[in-house]
């Protein structure tokens, strides 16, 4: 197996002489059939797999929802403005997923 000087991806033979498969590179080279010869196709396989349903760890509180109304929320905290001045509430409804915030 042969690499690419100028990018690293992976030469392979075309028409007697060795071509790089993304930039297009070549190099004279004599060249063992065997020694290029693909055995083996691999196909794509999907490595994610979603198990279960989305948990929201995050604290309840009794929030009025202004899409739904549904007055069950979750929360976080993030100190979006300068140190000194209290953080900002995101509030996410546990109905229809609505985000908003709120500041004190």
């Amino acid at each position: 197996m042969d690499f690419c000087p100028k990018c690293g991806a992976m030469m392979g033979p075309v028409d007697g002489v060795l071509k790089c498969n993304s930039c297009g590179y070549s190099e004279e080279k004599t060249i063992d059939d065997d020694k290029y010869k693909v055995s083996k196709k691999i196909e794509a396989k999907e490595t994610v797999k979603m198990m279960g349903e989305d948990v929201d760890v995050n604290p309840r509180t009794e929030e009025t929802c202004p899409e739904c109304g549904n007055n069950t929320a979750t929360y976080k905290l993030l100190q979006t403005r300068s140190a000194d001045e209290a953080p900002t509430r995101i509030f996410k409804c546990t109905k229809c997923k609505h985000t908003w915030r709120a500041y004190d």
